[in-house]
């Protein structure tokens, strides 16, 4: 599962554009994240130039 720190987060879509799953989207400046698409690949966490994304265990 990955975790979104909001106050960290610049909005960028960087992690959108590199999701090969699509379970991140980006709307009015509030980042989503589908857990049931989402594969944990951890592919956002790694370009999230903020570090934002947080890969946590649930």
């Amino acid at each position: 599962m990955i975790k979104v720190r909001r106050e960290v987060c610049g909005y960028c879509g960087a992690c959108v554009s590199v999701c090969p799953e699509g379970a991140i989207e980006l709307i009015d400046a509030y980042l989503s994240i589908d857990d049931e698409i989402c594969k944990n690949c951890r592919i956002c966490v790694k370009v999230c130039p903020l570090g934002s994304l947080e890969a946590i265990k649930e």
